[in-house]
């Protein structure tokens, strides 16, 4: 009985302390009625009691706030402006004006304190999507519960149908769909067979899989998502750091200013002490900057709370920023633009050779390359039928090709340039050229004596890539596509795709040139890859955008990353850096136009202290309220 007890005590303290502020600032109300109620009574002694509880309980968690950060960072801020003119009010005796300051100053800081935990809640909804217990398959084929910090890689485990993936993982055996919208944010399930790759914290929807673990929990995806968001949050972008920057010198102008007008006005223009001490109160208030200071970073919180629900990871505010600031943007061919998995179309070999004893050799080299046209040269041999051999030792030579000795002899496979250009023109009376106007993509396989093989590959154009590139032009931004392939085959596959310009016959290095240029074109430029081949590109662009399901070099390599291969994101992402910045301006001129209004008023004795508290923590709630439309899905 007292464990059930305990349980509902942790239970109800565990729900009740996020809205400590605000429970604190209505209980603060509360007594500010009652003591207000006292004193109309003539019971001045408990009024004041009240209103001193009042001041304690509302202004506590703010008070101690400021001191803690003055004591820090060696610098006054907003906090300790509302305290002292709070202190000041309660001392020529206007409670009332000095209770509701702090009651309001206690409502605003609770609203702001939920927009922090708003973002908060989205990581801690996105870190209980991590399984704490796994089926570990034992050697007997039994299954045991285990806990997931005790696995290991390269253990075997099941995976039940309704359940979610412990690890990162391959599928070993079973056949399901999975729904990974936790890390693409896309909420169409996607089918998973033997090889398919798992990652941590997604669904399994309809199968039994049993799944090999390939990395540690700590290591996982899902955690680097995490683990991004957060160190996103933490980052400051440059309007924050600004507006920081100013609060700490503005500070010490309201202090100097109020210090002048409890003496000045009573020798210049007549007022008697009570007056000017009042009305150096509250100039005290309605020249604090709360609300400018709340201008940015309840705004950026929020579009990177948004970003990461989408399937966008920003890396910072600075790069949220950023990107809505974009002229132009460069993109990679494959697997950006396109479909990244092209398939042979034409396969042709010198005379005097066996076809499939050169498809096999071919597919023997290739299949030591990661990239996309060396896996479909490899899957078309495995469809021909034909052997492919194990252990090759190979040199990959980036932009150009692989080489490869088998026997004693060298082998050359790439671009026409890699194996001779002119023997290359001529092979097979100039096939080459006829295919490449088609829009196909053609290596050449030579030894040291003569080009013995070609292989011509298709690599469609994404639907949704025309689709996001037409976006992308309405928004006002130049498309430029860099390829690797040559001058038609790019031509070809730019004019599918709709993009502004292209530039073929891309080498890692050149990539870097041509974004230089286009910097010095355009001004905020974003590149946009697979963050392997393209991470010095990715390095030198303004912002770095990754694409391809969320690899561990785009997470390391990009300044945005898109957990899928969808350009229609970076559209998404572009609005939701405008809208932000847009929100951010209209929150700084609103809170500048709303204190010099009510210095004016304050000047002219227009306004009374509680008006001037209404006025001033009303237009901060307004900023944050504000900022917190970013929340929303539609941009």
């Amino acid at each position: 009985m007292e464990a059930v007890q305990q349980q509902n005590q942790s239970f109800f303290i565990t729900r009740i302390l996020p809205h400590i502020e605000l429970i604190a600032a209505l209980l603060s109300g509360v007594l500010i009625v009652i003591a207000w109620l006292f004193g109309k009574n003539g019971d001045s002694a408990i009024s004041i009691t009240l209103f001193l509880l009042a001041f304690f309980i509302g202004g506590y968690a703010k008070a101690k706030e400021g001191i803690e950060a003055t004591i820090h960072k060696k610098e006054l801020n907003v906090e300790l402006l509302m305290i002292l003119a709070a202190i000041g009010s309660s001392i020529i005796g206007y409670w009332v004006e000095g209770a509701i300051l702090i009651f309001i100053f206690a409502l605003s800081g609770a609203l702001e304190t939920y927009t922090m935990n708003k973002s908060q809640r989205e990581i801690s909804a996105l870190m209980k999507l991590q399984p704490e217990e796994a089926w570990l398959m034992e050697a007997s084929g039994q299954s045991k519960r285990v806990l997931v910090k005790d696995l290991h890689v390269g253990d075997i485990l099941y995976v039940k149908p309704g359940e979610r993936i412990p690890v990162d993982s391959m599928v070993i055996t079973g056949h399901s769909n999975v729904d990974e919208a936790a890390i693409s944010g896309e909420s169409v399930p996607v089918t998973k067979q033997t090889g398919s790759e798992l990652f941590a914290g997604t669904v399994n929807m309809n199968g039994s899989l049993t799944i090999k673990m390939t990395k540690p929990s700590s290591e996982s995806l899902f955690q680097k998502i995490i683990d991004l968001v957060q160190s996103a949050q933490s980052e400051k972008s440059p309007s924050q750091q600004f507006i920081e920057r100013f609060e700490s010198r503005y500070v010490k102008i309201v202090l100097v200013t109020v210090g002048v007008m409890l003496f000045l006005p009573h020798f210049l223009l007549g007022w008697d002490w009570t007056t000017t001490f009042y009305r150096a109160m509250v100039l005290l208030v309605v020249a604090s900057p709360c609300a400018l200071v709340a201008s940015v970073m309840p705004a950026t919180l929020s579009a990177i709370s948004n970003g990461a629900r989408s399937g966008i990871l920003f890396k910072g505010g600075v790069h949220l920023e950023n990107v809505g600031d974009i002229k132009a943007i460069a993109l990679d061919k494959t697997g950006t633009l396109t479909k990244g998995k092209p398939e042979v179309t034409d396969f042709f070999v010198t005379d005097g050779y066996v076809e499939s004893e050169v498809l096999s050799l071919l597919a023997s080299i290739e299949a030591q390359s990661n990239h996309p046209l060396a896996q479909s040269i490899v899957q078309y041999s495995k469809l021909q039928g034909t052997i492919i051999k194990q252990s090759i030792e190979i040199e990959d030579i980036a932009g150009w090709g692989i080489k490869a000795t088998i026997d004693g002899i060298e082998w050359k496979v790439g671009k026409p340039k890699f194996v001779g250009e002119e023997k290359a023109k001529h092979f097979n009376n100039g096939v080459a050229q006829s295919l490449e106007d088609e829009g196909k993509t053609v290596i050449f396989m030579a030894n040291e004596h003569e080009i013995v093989a070609l292989a011509a590959m298709k690599d469609t154009v994404r639907e949704e890539s025309k689709a996001a590139i037409e976006e992308l032009k309405k928004l006002g931004i130049t498309t430029i596509m860099l390829t690797g392939d040559n001058e038609r085959t790019a031509k070809a596959i730019a004019e599918e795709a709709g993009v502004d310009a292209y530039f073929a016959e891309c080498l890692p290095e050149t990539k870097v040139n041509h974004l230089k240029g286009f910097l010095e074109t355009y001004g905020m430029v974003g590149m946009v890859g697979d963050g392997i081949n393209d991470a010095p590109a990715l390095a030198t662009a303004t912002t770095g955008i990754a694409m391809g399901g969320g690899t561990d070099v785009a997470l390391e390599t990009a300044d945005v990353v898109l957990m899928k291969n969808d350009l229609s994101r970076i559209a998404f992402a572009i609005r939701l850096s405008r809208k932000m910045n847009r929100i951010v301006k209209q929150n700084i001129i609103f809170s500048i136009a709303v204190i010099v209004l009510l210095i004016i008023s304050n000047f002219f004795q227009v306004i009374n202290l509680p008006l001037g508290v209404l006025g001033h923590e009303g237009s901060t709630i307004l900023v944050i309220l504000n900022g917190l439309r970013l929340l929303q899905r539609n941009v």
